[in-house]
């Protein structure tokens, strides 16, 4: 795969249209997390640096194909100028009346950003007439959206027929920490693994199964395995009709060798806001919520992290929202980030929830790698491959 990085010293006077993912939350048309922004600072800065003259291709939310103004790239642009300290206009006309004479007619612009291009239902639907439309604009095109990387949409998969087309710094840096989970493995190698539905993960899981040494589920996952074993979980959140995939997962996980660790304590509360109890997964009650992990299945888990050489981590412990049932997730992480400054390990960390838990600890930049991608991320830890990397090829 071609990288923009490698074509460095032709880059001055390109026109770069760049796909970016900068689909961030919006509460009344403001940001109310920049993480997807502030990870590609480094693609823009590299392409300002070598001369480039950059289009930026982006989305947010889902407009479905028509103009919905409280979902305008207006925040994300203003916020871009403060971060960079530079001038970016935001194109707001129709992209099939546009043209490239339109585009960088002041010599003193280097960004440009066109409007959200869900804006437009061709986008989604992959039209090629699309494709070639926004490949018109530019010299060259680079994907530096990996978290849109499944998708097979215009932007990201038919433009690159269109014209040469690179991976971005961002998009590199993410395959290059999940290729050290899935293919370049250094072991033992063990996943932590939570969210609530176990059928929308079990791909994942049985991809992981054959490649893991140690597979530990933590929240609502964790309460399939324990009703699947006929534990009480009293008003816990877990999926109907799930014992067939747990069984399943066991029966795997025999054959290749892999670890099945879940809790044997937990922390509990009657309500959602409530204070935690710790109890043995034996004692809780039919009216308790299971809201985190308790200090025993710390220790398990603890100790694994300790004997491992590369960790996933895909899923919080708990309801870590609340303070009371926060830590299971904060030792985890802390656990990960003491290994990690020893060099003892290698770290990735993904899903918007862990993302969010570790943003709440402050501790995202202690592991080695974060991931924003949420499909993508799955869907590349399931084997699969997404369609807008296949095209960089």
């Amino acid at each position: 795969m071609k990288t923009v990085e490698s074509i460095a010293k032709s880059l001055s006077g390109k026109k770069i249209i760049l796909r970016l993912d900068l689909n961030v939350p919006l509460n009344k048309q403001k940001i109310t997390d920049t993480n997807r922004i502030d990870k590609i600072i480094p693609t823009l800065d590299f392409l300002v640096n070598n001369k480039a003259k950059i289009l930026i291709l982006s989305h947010v939310g889902r407009p479905k194909g028509k103009v919905v103004k409280e979902l305008s790239m207006e925040p994300v642009c203003e916020y871009l100028k403060n971060k960079l300290n530079q001038k970016i206009r935001l194109i707001k006309a129709n992209l099939n009346n546009l043209k490239e004479k339109d585009l960088f007619d002041n010599k003193n612009e280097s960004i440009l950003m066109l409007e959200n291009l869900r804006f437009y239902n061709e986008e989604e639907e992959n039209n090629e007439e699309f494709a070639k439309i926004l490949a018109s604009f530019g010299d060259l095109y680079v994907n530096d959206a990996f978290s849109c990387s499944h998708r097979k949409h215009a932007s990201v998969f038919s433009i690159t027929k269109y014209l040469p087309s690179y991976a971005g710094i961002q998009l590199m840096s993410e395959i290059t920490a999940l290729n050290k989970i899935t293919k370049d493995i250094t072991r033992p190698i063990t996943c932590i693994i939570g969210g609530s539905k176990i059928s929308t993960k079990i791909n994942v899981i049985k991809n992981l199964i054959s490649r893991f040494d140690n597979l530990i589920f933590v929240g609502g996952m964790a309460n399939n395995i324990l009703k699947s074993k006929k534990v009480q979980i009293g008003k816990s959140i877990f999926e109907e009709n799930c014992d067939h995939v747990v069984e399943e997962i066991f029966n795997l996980s025999k054959k290749k060798n892999c670890k099945i660790i879940y809790p044997v304590d937990v922390s509990v509360s009657k309500k959602i806001d409530g204070k935690g109890n710790i109890k043995k997964i034996s004692g809780v009650q039919k009216d308790d919520l299971i809201l985190d992990i308790g200090p025993e299945t710390l220790k398990i888990i603890s100790k694994t992290i300790e004997g491992s050489k590369t960790v996933l981590w895909n899923g919080p412990a708990g309801y870590f929202e609340n303070e009371n049932f926060k830590k299971g997730s904060l030792e985890i992480a802390k656990k990960i980030v003491e290994k990690n400054k020893k060099n003892e390990i290698y770290s990735v960390a993904g899903g918007g929830d862990t993302v969010a838990a570790l943003n709440s600890f402050n501790l995202t930049q202690h592991f080695n790698f974060v991931s924003t991608a949420g499909g993508a991320f799955l869907e590349f830890l399931e084997g699969k491959d997404l369609p807008g990397i296949k095209a960089l090829y």
